[in-house]
């Protein structure tokens, strides 16, 4: 029998354009955790952007500083994390996150993430002459980790409020039945 887990944090997993960085500081605000964006943290941490990071490093090297960062916020408590889109892609990541976090995937349609991220330049994945077709093939590329998630939650037509709500709920669930 394995050992029961203790869930310290809070971990928001999904694509790009599901609402994990406005849900993220909102639960954060309501449970008092602290909020961290894995992303933002690897760019103070490399000095430069996401973008920069792709475009002189590579995917590669970018995912690399995922895995020590997830693996860093495994020793911290009362965090909300708001992870990089593909992050969760990574078993190891995802696994790790498992440890000590309720991980919670945001969901939505390729075409809902397209209308959300449209306007976005900092998007290195979707500097490509078919954004909504690259949208899906990732989607479908990432849909087997997202599925392993502890919850999943369509973003689909609800506001942050009512997603904020939801998750809540599946916190304080996971939290009494420990």
């Amino acid at each position: 029998m394995s050992k029961p887990r203790i869930i310290q944090n809070l971990a928001l997993v999904g694509f790009m354009g599901t609402g994990k960085s406005s849900v993220g500081r909102a639960l954060a605000e309501c449970l008092r955790f602290d909020f961290v964006d894995t992303d933002d943290l690897i760019e103070s941490r490399a000095g430069k952007s996401i973008a920069d990071i792709f475009a002189q490093n590579g995917e590669p090297v970018f995912r690399d500083l995922e895995k020590m960062v997830v693996a860093e916020l495994s020793t911290h408590t009362r965090l909300v994390i708001s992870t990089g889109g593909g992050l969760a892609a990574n078993a190891e990541n995802l696994a790790h996150l498992k440890t000590h976090a309720l991980v919670v995937c945001l969901w939505a349609s390729p075409e809902t993430i397209w209308e959300r991220v449209r306007m976005q330049g900092h998007r290195p994945l979707l500097k490509t002459p078919d954004p909504l077709a690259k949208i899906r093939e990732l989607l479908a590329l990432r849909e087997p980790f997202y599925k392993q998630s502890d919850v999943l939650v369509n973003t689909e037509r609800r506001s942050v409020k009512e997603v904020v709500q939801h998750v809540l709920h599946q916190f304080h669930s996971a939290h009494a039945h420990r």
